[in-house]
C-alpha cells in the first residue's frame, strides 16, 4: 500500500499535540441565532451582528456563508468578521435577509453552524388616499377590504368608526379578521352608516399606518329580505402546525338573520379544556398544539334560514431532533466506518453528510450514506477530518458533528500485552488472544519456548492472530510467543499455558421420586485438580437458586468436593429439573436432575350442575393433575344459606370412585340455593377442594314440615292466643309459604280455619266475645306454599283468655326479721276455678317517708304463702299490701298492713383479738362488742375459719367473747369475727391469718409461758 508521507507527517504531529491539555478539533461554543431587526424609517444606526465562536487547538478560523453562498468581506464593504462574529452594517431589507451559516476551521477539519435567518420586519404607508363608498341596502352583509401595505412582520389590524379613538367593537354582527384585516358586518344596520378606516400595526417594529376611509351608506331601494348564511372568513383546507404553537382558526358568515357560529370536531373528538371560542364563536384557540390535536374542524354558521359549514384538518408536524448522533472515533487505516445518524420528525427527515463543511458525494464505492448512516470502508489517512450529519424536513434542520482520526502506527502491545498465565484443562481447548494495536495490520506469527510454533489439526492461528488449541495434552504446556510486523516495526509479547486436571462430576444422572413433606438430596459429586478452587452453582428450571430465600426450602449440604442440596419439606411446586453446575478456572460441567413430586391430586376442574329436581341434582366434573398418584376416591360437598359451612353430600352411587367423573346428590331440600365443589383424594392424601359451582335453587313442592312447640294461651278477654315456632326458610319448600291455623271448643267436631301468610309469623289471634273465659280448644297449625297445602301439626289443647283475678288474698301479716328484712304471709286463693287461675302474688311496699306511686314492686310465682322482703332501711315503718296475677291482668288490692324493721346491727368490730395454742387447740378471745344506743343489743357471735387452702370457710356461733378450737397446728388458719343481734351481723373484725408451727419444734414449745400471745397480723381482706 502506498503511502501519502505527507499526512503521516501530519498524522503524527497531531499525535504529538493530542498530549495537550485543550480540545484538538473545532467545536462550536456560540451559535448564531436568527435575527428580527425592526426597520425604522430614517434610522441612522442599521445593523446587525451573527456571533459564533468554537474552541479549538490550533486556533480555529471562521467564514461565513449567505443563502450556501461564501460572503467575502473587502475593506469598505459592509460586511466585516471580527474573532467568529459577522457584522452587517447599513443594512438593506432587499439584499440581507436570508440565511447565515458560519464554518470554524482548523488543522484538524472544518464544522458548520446551525442556519440562522435574518428578518427585515418593516411596514410602509399605504398607497391610495381615497376610497370609493360601499352602498348596501339595509339587512345585507358587507365586507370592508383592508389591503395592507407592503410590510415584513406580524400584523394586527383594527377599524376606526368615523373618528379616532372610536374603534369598531366586534359581535356576533362584526368581525375583523387578523389574517386578512377585513371587516366584515353581517347584517348592515341604519346605525353602521359612516366612514371606516384600516389600522395596522406591526408587531415588530411597533409602528402603525391608517388607511384612507371607506364611507358606508344605506341603498334606498328597500330593505334586504332574509337570507341564509354565507361564510365570508374561512380557514385553510390543510394547516401544518408544529409541536407547542398557538392555532388560531377564523370563521365568520354574512346573513339575514344574524347567523350564529359554532364549532366542532367532525371526528367526534370533544375538545379539551384549552380550547377558547373568542369574539363571539367567530376564532377557535387552541393553545400548545399538540399530536392529539390534529384532525378535522368544522365551522358552522346557522340562522334561520339555513345553515353552512366549512371544513379543514389539521396536520401535525415537528422539525427534526436528533435521537442518535455520531461520535468522535480514531481508526487505524485499513478499518472500516460505521456511523449511525437518526432523528425523529414529521413528516420523516431526509439525511446528508459533510466533511469539512463540504457536502460528501459517493463517488468512491467504499463511501455510502444509506438512511443517514455513513459508511466508510478500508479507511485511509486522506478520510481524516470534520463530519457533520444533517436531518432535515421542510419545517427545519438540525446538525451533528463527530471528528474521524485515521492513524497509521507500528506493532505496539502496551495496551494489550497477552495474559501472563492462561488455565487450561486436560483435553480441552484453549483461545490465547493476541491483539496488539497497529496500522494498517501486518503479520502475526507464534512461538513456543525459543522455537517457531508450526500448526497442524490442533494448533491453529486465527485470522485475528490469536492461537487456538484444541485436545490439550500436558505437553502443551510452555512459554508462547506472539510477533506482530507491518512496513512500521516490529514487536512481541509472551505469557505462559498452563495446563490443569479436568473436572468431573462423578454424580450420575438420576429422577428422584418423592412425596410431598419429605426432604430429598440431590447429589453433585466431582473430582477435580486439586490447585483448582470449585464453585457450585444450582438451577431450578433453568433459574438460579438462592440459597437463603424460597422460604428455607432450599440447603447446601456436602463439604468441598461435594455440592449436595437438600429440599426439606418438599411441595408440589419443587417438582421439576434440578441443574447443578460446577465452575473452576478452567473449566465447567453440569448435572441435571428430574424431581417427580407425588402429592394429593389438584382441585377437579370444570364442575357443572344439571338435572335438578325438587331433592336431588346431577353433579359433574373433569379430573385435575393427579400429582403423580393416582385418584381412587371423590367426595362432593354442598354449602346453603342455611348451612354451617360446607357439608358432606349424600350421593348415588355412595362412594365415588376415581373414574366416576358424575354423581346424583340427593337428599337436599326443595326450593333452596346450592353450590356444589368436588375433592379429589389418591394414596398421599386429600387435595384442595375444587372451585364452587354456580349456584342452583331445587324446586319447589308442596311443604312437609309443620310447626313446632305449638302452645297458647293467655291475652285479653274473648281471645283465643294461639303460637308456634315458626318453619324455617329452608324447610319451606318454595314460595308463598304460610300457616294455616285450625281451631275449635274441646267437644265439637266442626274446625274453624284461619291463614296467617306470612313465613315469619308465630302466633295467631282469634277474638270472639262468646268465647268464655279460660275455655279449652282444641288446635293444630299446618303449612302451605303456592304448590298446595301440606300436612297438619298434631293436635294439641290451648285455653282462651281467662279473667283477672276477682278476690284479694286475706289474713296478711308481716313480721320483721332483721334491720333490712321482713316476711310476709298470707292465705291463698283457690289455684284453679272454671273462670281463672293464680299465677302467682305481687307485693308493693314503702316506707312512710315514700309515696304510694313509688312503691317497690316483687312478684312470686307459684302457690306460695310467704315471701321475704330484703335490702330496707333498718328502724324503718313500712306498709304492704298484696294482690293476685295471672295472664289476664291482676286482681284486687289486699288491705295494708304495716311493719317497723329492728334497730341495725352493732357498727362496731370485735378488737383486741388474741390466741395462741397448745397441742391440737386452738384458742381466741376477743373484747366484747358494745352496741350504740341506735343499735341492736350483741346476743352472740360468729367465728368464721378455714384453712388458707380452702374456698369456704367453717361458722361456729358462742354467746361468750372466747372460743376453743380443736384443730390441727400444722395448717396455716383464716379467721374473722363478727358480732350478732337482733338486727342482723354486724361488722367483721379484719382477717387474722395463723401460721402453722412446725411439728420439730413441738418440744420446745414445753418451755414456754403456758399461754403465749402473739401479736396478729392482718390482710385488707374482710369476709363478708
Amino acid at each position: 500500500m502506498v503511502l501519502s508521507w505527507k499526512l503521516l507527517v501530519l498524522q503524527l504531529f497531531m499525535g504529538c499535540l493530542s498530549d495537550g491539555s485543550g480540545p484538538l478539533r473545532p467545536v462550536f461554543t456560540k451559535q448564531p441565532g436568527s435575527i428580527v431587526f425592526p426597520l425604522h424609517l430614517n434610522e441612522p444606526s442599521r445593523e446587525v451582528t451573527f456571533s459564533c465562536e468554537a474552541q479549538g487547538h490550533p486556533p480555529p478560523s471562521y467564514r461565513w456563508k449567505m443563502n450556501d453562498s461564501f460572503i467575502s468581506p473587502q475593506p469598505g464593504s459592509r460586511y466585516s468578521i471580527s474573532g467568529g462574529n459577522l457584522r452587517i452594517s447599513q443594512l438593506n431589507k432587499e439584499e440581507d435577509a436570508g440565511i447565515y451559516q458560519c464554518l470554524a476551521s482548523n488543522s484538524f477539519g472544518t464544522i458548520l453552524s446551525r442556519e440562522a435567518s435574518l428578518h427585515i420586519a418593516y411596514l410602509e404607508e399605504f398607497k391610495t388616499q381615497r376610497r370609493s363608498p360601499v352602498s348596501v341596502r339595509e339587512g345585507q352583509g358587507v365586507v370592508l377590504l383592508c389591503g395592507p401595505p407592503a410590510h415584513m412582520g406580524e400584523l394586527t389590524f383594527s377599524w376606526i368608526f368615523n373618528e379616532y379613538p372610536s374603534f369598531v367593537k366586534q359581535d356576533t354582527r362584526r368581525f375583523v379578521s387578523q389574517k386578512t384585516g377585513n371587516l366584515y358586518i353581517a347584517k348592515v344596520e341604519p346605525s353602521d352608516v359612516g366612514n371606516y378606516t384600516c389600522v395596522v400595526t406591526n408587531t415588530v417594529t411597533q409602528s402603525r399606518v391608517q388607511g384612507p376611509p371607506t364611507p358606508l351608506i344605506l341603498r334606498s331601494d328597500g330593505i334586504m329580505g332574509e337570507y341564509e348564511p354565507k361564510i365570508e372568513v374561512q380557514f385553510p383546507e390543510v394547516l401544518a402546525v408544529a409541536k407547542g404553537l398557538m392555532v388560531k382558526l377564523e370563521c365568520f358568515a354574512l346573513g339575514n338573520p344574524v347567523p350564529a357560529i359554532s364549532w366542532r370536531r367532525p371526528d367526534g373528538v370533544p375538545f379539551p379544556r384549552k380550547v377558547d371560542v373568542r369574539k363571539s364563536s367567530g376564532v377557535l384557540e387552541i393553545p400548545y398544539f399538540q399530536q392529539e390535536d390534529a384532525g378535522p374542524y368544522e365551522c358552522m354558521a346557522e340562522n334561520s334560514r339555513g345553515k353552512n359549514t366549512v371544513k379543514g384538518r389539521l396536520s401535525f408536524y415537528a422539525p427534526p431532533h436528533l435521537v442518535e448522533k455520531p461520535q468522535d472515533v480514531q481508526k487505524a487505516i485499513d478499518e472500516s466506518l460505521l456511523w449511525e445518524c437518526k432523528a425523529s420528525a414529521k413528516p420523516k427527515p431526509s439525511y446528508r453528510w459533510l466533511k469539512n463543511g463540504e457536502p460528501i458525494e459517493s463517488f468512491e464505492d467504499r463511501i455510502q450514506v444509506v438512511n443517514g448512516a455513513l459508511s466508510i470502508s478500508s479507511l485511509t489517512l486522506s478520510d481524516t477530518g470534520m463530519y457533520q450529519c444533517i436531518a432535515e424536513n421542510r419545517h427545519g434542520r438540525v446538525f451533528a458533528n463527530a471528528e474521524l482520526k485515521a492513524i497509521a502506527v507500528a506493532p505496539d502491545f502496551s495496551n494489550s500485552v497477552l495474559k501472563a498465565q492462561t488455565l487450561a484443562r486436560q483435553g480441552g481447548d484453549v483461545l490465547i488472544e493476541c491483539r496488539p494495536r497497529m496500522s494498517p495490520r501486518g503479520m502475526i506469527s507464534w512461538r513456543k519456548g525459543k522455537e517457531a510454533l508450526r500448526e497442524s489439526h490442533r494448533v491453529s492461528v486465527l485470522d485475528n492472530g490469536s492461537l487456538r488449541i484444541s485436545n490439550i495434552t500436558k505437553l502443551d504446556a510452555g512459554l508462547y510467543t506472539c510477533v506482530a510486523r507491518n512496513q512500521f516495526g516490529v514487536a512481541s509479547s509472551a505469557g505462559t499455558l498452563v495446563v490443569k486436571e479436568p473436572t468431573i462430576i462423578t454424580s450420575k444422572a438420576i429422577q428422584l421420586d418423592v412425596t410431598v413433606g419429605e426432604s430429598v438430596v440431590i447429589p453433585c459429586q466431582v473430582s477435580r485438580d486439586p490447585s483448582l478452587d470449585v464453585r457450585f452453582t444450582w438451577f431450578f428450571n433453568e433459574q438460579l437458586i438462592n440459597f437463603g430465600s424460597h422460604g428455607g426450602y432450599f440447603e447446601k449440604v456436602g463439604g468441598t468436593s461435594a455440592g449436595d442440596v437438600m429440599i426439606r419439606n418438599i411441595q408440589l411446586r419443587h417438582a421439576g429439573r434440578y441443574t447443578c453446575a460446577v465452575q473452576t478456572k478452567v473449566d465447567s460441567a453440569s448435572i441435571a436432575t428430574d424431581v417427580v413430586v407425588r402429592g394429593p391430586p389438584d382441585p377437579p376442574l370444570d364442575i357443572k350442575v344439571d338435572e335438578v329436581t325438587e331433592t336431588t341434582s346431577f353433579v359433574s366434573w373433569s379430573p385435575g393433575p393427579d400429582n403423580h398418584s393416582p385418584v381412587f376416591a371423590y367426595n362432593i360437598q354442598l354449602r346453603s344459606p342455611f348451612s354451617l359451612g360446607w357439608q358432606a353430600a349424600k350421593t348415588v352411587p355412595e362412594s365415588l370412585g376415581g373414574q366416576q367423573l358424575t354423581a346424583r346428590v340427593v337428599e337436599l331440600s326443595p326450593w333452596v340455593e346450592y353450590e356444589f365443589r368436588v375433592l379429589a383424594t389418591n394414596s398421599i392424601g386429600t387435595g384442595e377442594p375444587s372451585k364452587p359451582s354456580r349456584k342452583i335453587r331445587t324446586k319447589d313442592t308442596l311443604p312437609r314440615t309443620t310447626p313446632a312447640r305449638v302452645s297458647g294461651g293467655g291475652g285479653s278477654r274473648s281471645e283465643l292466643v294461639i303460637t308456634w315456632e315458626p318453619v324455617p326458610e329452608e324447610l319451606q319448600c318454595g314460595p308463598g309459604f304460610g300457616y294455616v291455623v285450625a281451631f275449635r271448643p274441646l267437644g265439637s267436631q266442626s274446625w274453624m280455619q284461619a291463614a296467617v301468610t306470612s313465613p315469619d309469623a308465630s302466633r295467631y289471634i282469634f277474638k270472639n266475645e262468646s268465647i268464655p273465659p279460660f275455655s279449652p280448644f282444641h288446635v293444630k297449625v299446618g303449612v302451605y306454599n303456592n304448590k298446595g297445602e301440606g300436612p297438619f301439626g298434631p293436635v294439641t289443647t290451648i285455653y282462651s283468655a281467662e279473667e283477672e283475678p276477682s278476690r284479694a288474698p286475706s289474713r296478711i301479716r308481716a313480721k320483721s326479721l332483721s334491720a333490712s328484712e321482713v316476711e310476709v304471709s298470707w292465705k291463698p286463693l283457690p289455684w284453679s276455678t272454671s273462670r281463672t287461675r293464680i299465677m302467682g302474688y305481687e307485693l308493693r311496699y314503702w316506707s312512710t317517708k315514700d309515696r304510694p306511686d313509688t312503691a317497690s314492686v316483687m312478684r312470686t310465682v307459684g302457690n306460695r304463702t310467704s315471701a321475704l322482703i330484703r335490702g330496707l332501711d333498718p328502724s324503718s315503718t313500712y306498709h304492704i299490701k298484696l294482690k293476685a296475677y295471672n295472664s289476664a291482668g291482676v286482681g284486687p288490692d289486699s288491705a295494708v298492713v304495716n311493719v317497723t324493721t329492728k334497730r341495725p346491727p352493732p357498727s362496731q368490730s370485735p378488737v383486741k383479738v388474741m390466741w395462741n395454742t397448745t397441742d391440737s387447740k386452738l384458742i381466741l378471745k376477743w373484747d366484747h362488742v358494745k352496741a350504740l344506743e341506735n343499735e341492736s343489743e350483741v346476743m352472740g357471735y360468729k367465728v368464721m375459719y378455714k384453712q388458707s387452702r380452702q374456698s369456704r370457710p367453717s361458722v361456729v356461733e358462742t354467746n361468750s367473747t372466747s372460743l376453743e378450737l380443736s384443730l390441727p397446728v400444722d395448717e396455716d388458719y383464716i379467721i374473722q369475727i363478727k358480732p350478732v343481734s337482733e338486727g342482723g351481723e354486724g361488722s367483721s373484725s379484719k382477717q387474722i391469718t395463723i401460721p402453722r408451727i412446725a411439728v420439730g419444734f413441738a418440744p420446745e414449745r414445753k418451755a414456754l409461758p403456758q399461754l403465749i400471745t402473739l401479736v396478729l397480723y392482718c390482710t385488707v381482706r374482710t369476709f363478708l
